[in-house]
């Protein structure tokens, strides 16, 4: 083959080879592009199931919550657990009253155990909204290891104890034809003060203390120190939220924001609904300063009054970094943390 043609088949195979590296080159490309895609799609995928996951789990751990609202009475606890009942269909869960015998708020030990056992794996009522005049339980007393979430209100000693007392007589507008244990007695209580009698006596203050405190027997103790710092390390370390009857409003907001599983809808109810405000104590008197000041002579009531102070400034704690006032209304503050440094970055 002459030198000529030589070069040129020399010329074409170079050009030959460099375009087949070149077509091999764009393939390599091509394919990493491709195993880059799919290992794109495959990470979404990954991602994707861990958030369905994620929030199979979150569904089903809202799924699991219970409250426990262990209501003291006199406390507008009827005119708040309306709310409950009133949204339970809307929210779907379930709400159940915890009636004791004779409104007993200590239950028997294996009363303790049952109660605690149906909380913990009646999983057919969850989630679950319980109430009722019981005292506080401890749950992991019992080996539980998830406890339900307390909640609770408190009002001015006296103020309930005067609610109370007039409820005995006259009964509420909830249940008016409804005839009380002390139907009949026209008595006021200025005038059950002022003879001394066992209705009105400071002992019977001795309430709000013990239904925080427990079911230990020096919870039951009248005027007991220990019960009163007792129910004051329980309110603070085991209830998610301990509102005051006369700051309902904001309870409820609060409770709202914290757990709309349960209460999502409940300030606007609250604020229109015919039932919140249902329950009203007939015939109620306010007592007079004399009466005030005489009970206010006891140490009871210095001791259940300190409680229900404990308890407002907790709670106005609590309000004070959860909700403003703007133009006479109340509104939630928005979420004010977020996250960032965040070790090892994806790519």
């Amino acid at each position: 083959m002459p030198p000529k043609f030589q070069l040129l088949a020399l010329l074409a195979f170079a050009i030959a080879m460099i375009f087949l590296e070149n077509q091999i080159q764009k393939l390599e490309e091509s394919r990493g592009k491709l195993e880059r895609a799919i290992a794109r799609h495959e990470v979404r995928e990954i991602e994707q199931r861990h958030i369905q996951e994620g929030a199979k789990e979150a569904l089903a751990e809202a799924d699991d919550l219970v409250v426990i609202y262990n209501r003291v009475p006199k406390t507008a606890s009827t005119s708040f657990t309306n709310i409950a009942y009133d949204l339970c269909n809307k929210n779907h869960y379930h709400v159940l009253h915890i009636n004791t015998t004779k409104n007993n708020p200590v239950m028997s030990l294996q009363d303790q155990v049952r109660f605690v056992k149906n909380v913990t794996l009646w999983k057919e009522m969850k989630p679950a909204f319980y109430h009722g005049h019981v005292s506080f339980l401890d749950f992991t007393k019992f080996g539980v290891k998830k406890k339900p979430i307390y909640i609770n209100v408190i009002r001015d000693p006296i103020e309930r104890l005067v609610s109370y007392y007039y409820f005995l007589r006259f009964g509420d507008d909830y249940r008016p034809g409804l005839r009380r244990r002390k139907q009949g007695d026209k008595k006021t209580f200025d005038e059950c003060v002022a003879a001394g009698g066992s209705d009105c006596a400071p002992e019977k203050l001795w309430l709000q203390i013990p239904f925080f405190c427990g079911h230990y027997s020096e919870c039951w103790n009248i005027g007991s120190r220990w019960a009163l710092e007792q129910a004051k390390y329980n309110l603070v370390n085991e209830y998610m939220l301990v509102g005051v009857t006369e700051e309902l409003e904001d309870f409820v907001m609060m409770l709202e924001a914290a757990l709309p599983r349960f209460f999502k809808g409940a300030t606007e109810l609250y604020r229109t609904g015919k039932k919140s405000h249902l329950r009203k104590t007939s015939e109620k008197k306010p007592p007079t300063k004399e009466s005030i000041a005489r009970l206010q002579q006891s140490d009871i009531w210095k001791m259940e009054n300190e409680f229900y102070e404990f308890a407002l400034e907790q709670f106005q704690y609590v309000r004070a970094h959860a909700v403003r006032e703007k133009d006479g209304e109340l509104y939630l503050l928005a979420q004010n943390f977020f996250y960032e440094k965040i070790y090892p970055k994806t790519t």
